[in-house]
Parts: C-alpha cells; structure tokens; sequence
C-alpha cells in the first residue's frame, strides 16, 4: 500500500512539473503534418511528455485526480490536470475529454482567478476545438499574467499561423524565442519559417533543437519534426533516418510511426505502410492518418477496406462536433475526395470565413474544383501557393484546376512541380497527378 502510493505521488509531481513548466503545448491541428493530399499541415504535435504517454500519462491523471479529492483548494494541479485532459484527448483521439479539461481548468480559476497555466490550458482547449481566436485570447491573457510562459507564447504562435496570421506569427515566434528559447518555441520558429518556403533555415532550427534535446521524448518530437519537413520535401530516405532516430528515442511515438508509414508508402512500400498506418489508426484515429491509410487501400484496388476508413473519418467528425470541435476543415478535405462534394464546399467556405490560411484557400480551391467551379477555384488555389509554402498536395490541386480551366502551359507546369517536388506525397493523388500530365504532353516519369 505504501509502495503504491509513493508511486502515485512521483507520478503526479513528475505530471505536474512536466506540464506547469510549459512543455505541453497543444497544436490546433491536430499534428497531421505532410498528411497527404487530404490532410493539412498544422503548426507541429504537441510538445512531448518527458515520457509520459499512453499509460504513464493515464496513471499521472489518475494520481492527480487521487491527489485533488485529498487536497480539492489546489488549484495549481487542477490547472495541470486540465491541460494534461487535453493531452489524453489528443493521443486518445477522444474529443469527449475536453469537457472534462474545462471543468478542471475553470476549477483552478475559480480558485484563482487570472492563474496564468490555466488560462494557457484554456488556450489549449480553444485550439484543440479550432477556436483559434478564443486560444489567441486566452494566450494573450495567460502572457499578462505571465509573459514567460512557455506554453502561452507557443500557443499564441500557433493561433497566429491557424488564423492566417502569418506576419504576426513571425513576430510572436521571435519574442517567443527571446524569453523561452527552447523546444516548443524552436518546433514553432521552424514551421512559420517554413511557411514562408525558407526551409533550410526550418531545418537549421530543428537541427539545433535537436542537438540540445537530452530527454528521450524530445528527441523524438524534433526528429519526427525533422522526418516530417524531409517528407513534404520529397527526401524519403532522410525521412525514414529522422523518424527511425525518434522511434530509438520512444518506440511507441505515435507521429514518428505515422511519418515513417508515409515515407515507406512513398517509396513503394505498401504492404509495411499499411501495417504501419494500421497500427497508428488502432490507437488515435484521426483524420491524417485514416485518410492515409484509406487511400493507401485505394491504390491497391481494394476499395472495401478504403470505404472503412473514409466512414470513419466522417464519423469521427460528428463525434468532434457533438464535443464542441470544429471539424470542417476536415471534412472539407475529406468530402471533396471520398464523400459528398456539396457537403465539402459548405464546410469549405465556413471554414474559410473563420480563418484565412493557405490550408483553408487549398481546401475551398479544391471543394470548388470538384464542384464544376473552376474560375473561382483558381483564385484560392492560386492564393494557397502564395507564400512560397512547398506543399505538393497543394500544387496537385492548383494544376488540375488550371487543366480544367484550359491552361495546359501552367498546369504542365504546376503538376510537375508537385511530383518533383514529393513524387509520393499521396498514393491516389500522386497516381491522378502523373495521369494528367500525360494527357498535357508532359513528362510524368
């Protein structure tokens, strides 16, 4: 009995002073980086744990829990135990959990009011719902009471970049740099860089970060960070190096197995990225993965196990609806492709009057696109492309809309440029992409 409640004890503390000190940083994205053609690329994954994931974290949650019913005045561990809900919602795929989080989080407020970590948690809430302006808010108050929390720098630079912010995005990454350098701000840095097409400076930060991380878990963050930018790049061997240097670090890293099943599936290993992806899908089922998994079973022809994971994407949209998360950006992406194209455009522009990003351009250009609406889809497709970000999903579609309104020289020009750039970045889309530049006289090979 002892023994176990001094392990109890070393697992809240250790819970505690992991996520008070800022290393848990909820992205509004859900970390579906270089997700495929259906999937957009968020500011970056949570910031990692210090190794408490899957089980660990549970067991700190629940000694938190036991802890609070002994000592319910705390308001600091209600703050953490808030934003370490929103950790399990994450990993779990669970959006139910953030209920949970907010009754956690405005405990500790009502105990004290203004307590910066929760309101830093509340931000994280916001933006795990894709209320980005409401985590922005939160973030800017948690940075009046605190303007060295890490966790609120980070999320105010993520809701920055999701809201299409991109300038000021810069700025916050630079103030967040100069009073909380380390690896949630660095991951940050390196994404608004690489927002911008600056990749080498992207991957310069990220090699550094990576050069001054010693815990296992934030090895594991950056070199999944480092694999991801090497994937979007068409890089599949650094790819594969990168995120098998983070599954050393923590064999069971969720986005480290999702990176490594894309580039394998990249390089025409289907088989070892289904089972992959498979794996992934089993313990967080959210929409990067599921469509990637779904599209790789359409490439191979089988398209039963492809319609599973489409449902399941769907399904898990009205399950985030019914928790108060935002999914339309998703189901834009996922409708446009593998559902019903009306339900895509409404999604689409709804998505599009509450934030300006070139994710929601791409997504709105695309649910056009499918839509017979081809003039108008040019405009976001084009806008989408205009800030140098290299996405080849986003040149795919930007050419096929430039084919379908009759400018054979430019979408010559724009397919080719997404399969030199990621000549895997989507096992359907890559396959339609090389199709239409046959048929445009181009060089497919």
């Amino acid at each position: 009995m002892a023994r176990t409640s001094v392990r109890s004890a070393v697992a809240a503390v250790a819970l505690a002073l992991v996520l008070t000190s800022g290393a848990v940083v909820i992205s509004g994205g859900g970390g579906d980086e270089g997700a495929g053609r259906s999937t957009p690329v968020a500011v970056g994954p949570a910031a990692p744990l210090d190794g408490l994931r899957g089980g660990d974290l549970d067991q700190g949650v629940e000694a938190l829990r036991s802890a609070l019913r002994d000592r319910p005045e705390d308001f600091k561990s209600w703050a953490t135990l808030g934003t370490a809900y929103v950790e399990q919602a994450r990993t779990r795929a669970d959006p139910a959990l953030y209920r949970a989080a907010d009754r956690a989080l405005d405990r500790s407020l009502k105990l004290r009011p203004g307590y910066d970590a929760a309101l830093a948690g509340r931000a994280a809430v916001a933006a795990a719902r894709h209320d980005f302006r409401g985590a922005l808010r939160y973030a800017t108050d948690a940075l009046a009471e605190n303007p060295y929390s890490e966790r609120a720098l980070a999320s105010r630079i993520d809701a920055l970049v999701e809201l299409g912010r991109y300038d000021a995005a810069s700025r916050a990454a630079d103030e967040a740099d100069s009073r909380r350098p380390g690896v949630p701000v660095f991951t940050r840095y390196a994404y608004v860089h690489e927002l911008r097409g600056d990749t080498r400076t992207a991957r310069r930060v990220l090699e550094q970060a990576l050069d001054g991380s010693t815990a296992p878990g934030d090895i594991a963050y950056v070199s999944t960070a480092l694999g991801q930018l090497a994937w979007r790049q068409g890089d599949h061997r650094s790819a594969l190096r990168r995120c098998g240097a983070a599954l050393r670090a923590d064999v069971t890293y969720l986005p480290a197995l999702e990176c490594r099943a894309r580039a394998r599936a990249a390089q025409g290993k289907t088989a070892a990225a289904i089972a992959g992806l498979r794996d992934v899908v089993a313990q967080q089922p959210l929409p990067g993965p599921v469509l990637a998994l779904g599209e790789l079973y359409e490439a191979r022809g089988d398209t039963a196990r492809a319609r599973e994971q489409y449902r399941l994407v769907h399904a898990w949209a009205a399950l985030a609806r019914a928790n108060g998360v935002d999914p339309d950006l998703d189901t834009a992406l996922a409708s446009a492709d593998h559902g019903d194209r009306k339900v895509a455009l409404r999604a689409a522009r709804a998505e599009w009057e509450r934030r300006r990003t070139v994710h929601t351009a791409d997504a709105l250009g695309w649910a056009l696109h499918v839509n017979g609406r081809d003039e108008e889809a040019l405009r976001y497709a084009r806008r989408a492309t205009a800030t140098g970000f290299r996405e080849a999903a986003f040149l795919f579609h930007r050419g096929m809309i430039e084919r379908a309104v009759g400018d054979e020289g430019a979408a010559r020009k724009s397919l080719t440029s997404a399969l030199r750039l990621n000549p895997g970045f989507s096992p359907v889309g890559a396959r339609e992409a090389r199709a239409a530049l046959r048929s445009l006289g181009g060089d497919a090979s």
